[in-house]
C-alpha cells in the first residue's frame, strides 16, 4: 500500500516542482529590461499547444474534428495565457516603476 502512494505522489510533486520553477523562471525573464527575455516561455507553450492540435486523430464527422482541434487549442494554450498573464503584470510594474523614477528626475530639475 505504501509503494502505490509513493509511486503515485512523486510524480505529482516533480508537477509540481516543475510548474512553480516555470512560473519563477516566467517572473524573473519578465522583470528583466528587455522585454523579449519574458516572451521565450509563452512562446514554447503556444509552439507546444500546436504540436498537440497536429497530433488529434480524425474522430468521425468534420464537426467533431474541428471541436476535438479546437478542444486540443483551447486546453493546450492554458498554459500560454497564464505564462503571458505574467508577463503582463511584471511589465506593467515595471513600466510604473520607469515612470516613477522619470517624474522623480523632473522633479528634482
Amino acid at each position: 500500500m505504501a509503494i502505490v502512494s509513493v509511486a503515485t505522489i512523486l510524480p505529482l510533486v516533480i508537477f509540481l516542482v516543475v510548474v512553480v520553477g516555470g512560473i519563477l523562471l516566467e517572473i524573473f525573464l519578465a522583470r528583466r529590461e528587455s522585454p523579449w527575455p519574458g516572451l521565450v516561455l509563452p512562446g514554447i507553450t503556444f509552439l507546444w499547444s500546436l504540436v498537440l492540435v497536429f497530433q488529434v486523430a480524425v474522430v468521425g464527422t468534420l464537426w467533431e474534428t474541428i471541436g476535438a482541434l479546437l478542444a486540443a487549442f483551447l486546453t493546450g494554450n492554458l498554459s500560454t495565457l497564464v505564462l503571458l498573464l505574467i508577463y503582463y503584470l511584471c511589465r506593467r510594474r515595471n513600466r510604473r516603476k520607469r515612470q516613477l523614477e522619470r517624474m522623480n528626475i523632473q522633479d528634482l530639475e
